[in-house]
């Protein structure tokens, strides 16, 4: 797992004062376009929903929908998208939260979920773990349990993971990287 977590973290680009003074941010784009590293990564996150026993892969708008969808299609199970209100038709759950500048509402197809499903939640970044925790609850809302949450990168210094933990009711919470 050493080599992996390198390999990751020399694909990751800092961009300092990005998007305003005082920001150091994690661009991911360096590791999308390496073909090793964005197979490595994917391979990585599939391991954890056949590990999870996940049935489905829940990716959250929209650097999850990014990683979500190939870690679903190699772990062969399906995909569902967690969107940002009103970009879904049809019939929808949603989910609102507060960020520390405002709130915000996410949704999901209503019958994309059933009390059968097992859910890996899929992300890039777990910062403060709103977006997460929102999406946990819309899951059991649906009617669906949570297998698990992984993403590539933990700022732990944001301190999302006890508001996760305490969301995910024992199931696991994955970090490929902690920065």
């Amino acid at each position: 797992m050493t080599d992996i977590r390198e390999l990751l973290l020399s694909r990751i680009r800092d961009v300092p004062d990005y998007p305003e003074q005082g920001v150091m941010f994690k661009d991911i784009t360096p590791l999308l376009a390496d073909p090793a590293a964005f197979t490595a990564l994917t391979d990585a996150l599939a391991e954890i929903a056949e590990r999870t026993g996940a049935t489905k892969v829940v990716g959250l708008e929209a650097r999850g929908f990014i990683l979500g969808a190939p870690v679903a299609v190699r772990a062969g199970l399906g995909f569902i998208p967690v969107r940002k209100a009103g970009k879904l038709p049809g019939a929808t759950l949603r989910q609102k939260y507060d960020l520390e500048y405002g709130s915000a509402e996410i949704e999901v197809h209503a019958e994309d979920l059933t009390s059968d499903d097992r859910i890996l939640i899929v992300d890039d970044v777990l910062a403060t773990g709103g977006t997460a925790e929102a999406a946990i609850q819309l899951i059991h809302r649906a009617g669906a349990e949570v297998a698990g949450v992984a993403v590539l990168m933990e700022l732990a210094f944001l301190a999302g993971r006890p508001r996760l933990e305490a969301a995910l009711s024992g199931a696991p919470l994955e970090s490929l990287l902690q920065v």
